[in-house]
């Protein structure tokens, strides 16, 4: 081997611990309900996995929006086709702690629909309709069926294995119900204290939208699919907790246009997003690019946040406090975001998802 190549096989590896500016890379795990094919949630993990200042330790998934079966198949297919092959998926908590299908058919009849439901109920009419199966069935993918394979390892081990590993350097970045995180923190308490931080996309306080979902506001999906485990995570003791709710979130919105955009560019994840994605709100995306790019974020308020775990009218509703009310039983101070810079956020997002990625 010449000192030449000798070099630059050293310079290869450095590129790998830390990004293109010369600072050392951020760790982050990504914890997901992988929807997909796209979508906000597989849009949120590749815009992650091609930014040079990230280093992804794995992809843990959660089920939510679909069963974690069927989303797992989902992220490794998106991998495969945008390039992320070195990225390990490990499958994690299948059923939420305590919440179930039935659980809510209860609820339903003594409170009111409720609209959306995830993996449980069937979505649209005709052709295009999402129809509900199996936990453990994996129906016909639109981007095909993935060659790679998912990790054996469970979600919650490997996120404690990996901030024993790396102590008070991971961030963990919860785009879906946090029923891996809670499983992580019931068997290792430690786990939450060795993170660096945690990410959250999830919650809902009061946010501007048309009544009919106003009336349902505070029943945010990800915590309202599996509230046992947001109010065991948000009880635990983070470093640092910043929360991405639906309030700031529906500021947000990918239009035809900006996938149009993104696709021209012609990349593998270009590809991808224009070939699969449609318009919806960045609710995933927002939270990613606010960690990647804090100044994204121009007004943030702390607040006491947990769970409504009553099995009453308000299950599954997201509670918060200022300072001066909170009532001291273990609930965390948490960064809550309130506006952005959304030009700013909609130029990182078009970068992000343009860029050129693989070996």
């Amino acid at each position: 081997m010449t000192m030449r190549r000798f070099l630059g096989l050293i310079g290869l590896l450095l590129v790998g611990v830390v990004g293109v500016n010369g600072q050392a890379k951020r760790k982050i795990i990504l914890d997901q309900d992988a929807r997909g094919p796209a979508t906000t949630d597989q849009q949120s993990m590749l815009a992650i996995l091609n930014a040079p200042q990230a280093e992804v330790l794995g992809i843990t998934i959660v089920s939510g929006d679909m069963w974690r079966d069927e989303e797992v198949a989902h992220t490794l297919r998106m991998l495969e086709l945008t390039g992320h092959t070195d990225i390990k998926v490990y499958p994690g908590a299948i059923f939420p702690l305590i919440n179930s299908k039935e659980e809510i058919a209860r609820w339903e009849k003594l409170y009111g629909v409720v609209k959306y439901q995830g993996a449980w109920k069937q979505y649209g009419q005709g052709p295009t309709a999402r129809v509900p199966h199996g936990p453990y069935e994996i129906p016909e993918l639109p981007e095909g069926k993935p060659t790679l394979q998912a990790e054996k390892e469970d979600a919650a081990h490997f996120i404690i294995r990996m901030v024993h590993q790396h102590p008070h350097e991971v961030t963990i970045y919860a785009g879906g119900p946090l029923t891996n995180l809670a499983l992580a923190l019931s068997i290792d308490p430690q786990m939450a204290d060795l993170a660096q931080e945690l990410v959250v996309m999830g919650g809902s306080i009061g946010p501007e939208v048309p009544m009919e979902m106003r009336t349902e506001n505070r029943r945010e999906f990800n915590f309202w699919f599996d509230p046992e485990a947001v109010h065991i995570v948000l009880r635990a003791p983070w470093r640092k907790i910043t929360v991405t709710t639906v309030d700031i979130s529906i500021k947000t919105k990918m239009t035809p246009a900006v996938i149009q955009q993104i696709a021209g560019a012609g990349t593998p994840s270009a590809v991808y997003i224009g070939k699969y994605s449609h318009e919806e709100y960045l609710w995933d995306e927002l939270a990613a690019l606010a960690w990647l790019e804090p100044d994204l974020i121009t007004k943030e308020v702390k607040l006491y946040m947990d769970m409504d775990i009553s099995h009453t009218a308000g299950y599954g509703n997201t509670l918060v406090w200022t300072v001066d009310e909170h009532p001291g039983l273990g609930e965390q101070l948490v960064n809550v975001q309130v506006d952005l810079d959304n030009p700013k956020f909609m130029a990182s997002l078009v970068k992000l998802l343009s860029a050129k990625t693989g070996p």
